[in-house]
């Protein structure tokens, strides 16, 4: 065949920029080992030969499969939109693709059947999981990629885990209703014995203990839907002594709890307060704005994909790493009503 009417190949590549073909193979692969004059030149001759390299064949001859599996409950919840991006925008600078699997998706089913035949080495290089809820002998089968645990978190699952500090935004939604004079407070948690609702809830119980408070008068348990803050609304209208404030462990039934108290004619925050955790997209645009714990979902992504990188690499990790959160103050929190009507 003309050299004309073939794809170049790497040799070409090697040749135009004057170096081996296991120095572009270095430049493309692991540039930082390589000296910037060299990085430069291949960059160039590979702009100049259109070289778009075979990531079929660079995987079979690293024995990879050349993507990441990220097991997610519950894919329509928005909450997972950044941290997937973070995930996703990390692994593109590796050349791996990302794979998403709803956890949730085939509930009838059991997991290991479901999920079990994508947990080997012939479907993924690596596994982040963000599925508290998984059986920690799913992924004692033979052959199971390496592993990391991100937002959730499953007990005796050796794998490191990458959180946001749950317990101390727990704590910083105590301060902030406590700071506002409430004390009748209501806490919609997520499900019972999952990792976040623990953590959360230890967090705000401590924030009111510090506060001189009591726990939570009510506490009325959810499921990270806004269906469920809906019907905890309900709940609440009907107490014969309603509570001035509401933590919701999540924004999504923040919003949901906001949806049913301002349908039964209660103004926010005049009336009573409401706060949520996580900072999705839509808290900034309710009506008012949702008070909310502010995790960095992105940030939190693309630390879980760097450790899995290196964990793909052959390196022993089992640290767990922390992010920070903060208080993020909107609309839909205020003094309480008796403080207002004393200024």
């Amino acid at each position: 065949m003309p050299q004309s009417l073939r794809p170049p190949r790497i040799r070409d590549v090697a040749q135009l920029a004057g170096v081996s073909v296991a120095t572009v193979s270095r430049a493309i692969s692991n540039p930082s080992i390589v000296s910037e004059t060299t990085r430069k030149a291949v960059e160039e001759a590979i702009a100049q030969t259109g070289y778009t390299l075979n990531f079929t064949a660079r995987n079979l001859r690293q024995m990879q499969v050349g993507a990441v599996l990220a097991l997610v409950p519950k894919l329509s919840n928005p909450f997972f939109a950044q941290i997937l991006s973070g995930i996703s925008g990390v692994l593109r600078t590796r050349d791996l693709s990302l794979l998403v699997l709803d956890t949730t998706a085939v509930a009838d089913q059991p997991a290991l059947k479901v999920l079990g035949p994508y947990l080997n080495r012939s479907r993924s290089d690596g596994v982040i999981v963000l599925d508290g809820g998984l059986d920690p002998k799913l992924f004692a089968e033979p052959g199971c990629p390496p592993l990391v645990q991100a937002c959730e978190w499953i007990e005796g699952l050796s794998a490191p885990r990458v959180l946001a500090d749950n317990v101390e935004g727990g704590r910083l939604a105590a301060r902030h209703l406590a700071g506002l004079g409430h004390r009748r407070i209501m806490h919609v948690t997520g499900p019972a014995g999952n990792s976040l609702t623990v953590s959360r809830r230890q967090g705000f119980a401590s924030g009111l203990a510090e506060a001189g408070l009591p726990d939570a008068a009510h506490r009325v348990e959810g499921d990270f839907t806004a269906r469920s803050g809906l019907a905890a609304a309900e709940r609440l209208l009907a107490l014969p002594d309603r509570p001035t404030a509401v933590f919701c462990d999540n924004d999504e039934m923040a919003i949901g709890l906001m949806n049913g108290l301002v349908t039964a004619g209660l103004r926010l925050p005049q009336d009573i307060s409401v706060m949520g955790f996580d900072n999705i997209e839509m808290s900034a645009f309710c009506l008012p704005g949702l008070t909310t714990i502010r995790q960095y979902r992105a940030r939190l992504g693309q630390r879980a994909a760097e450790l899995l990188l290196a964990r793909m690499a052959g390196e022993e990790i089992t640290d767990s790493t922390t992010l920070g959160v903060d208080l993020l103050i909107r609309g839909s929190t205020g003094p309480a009503p008796e403080v207002l009507r004393k200024t």
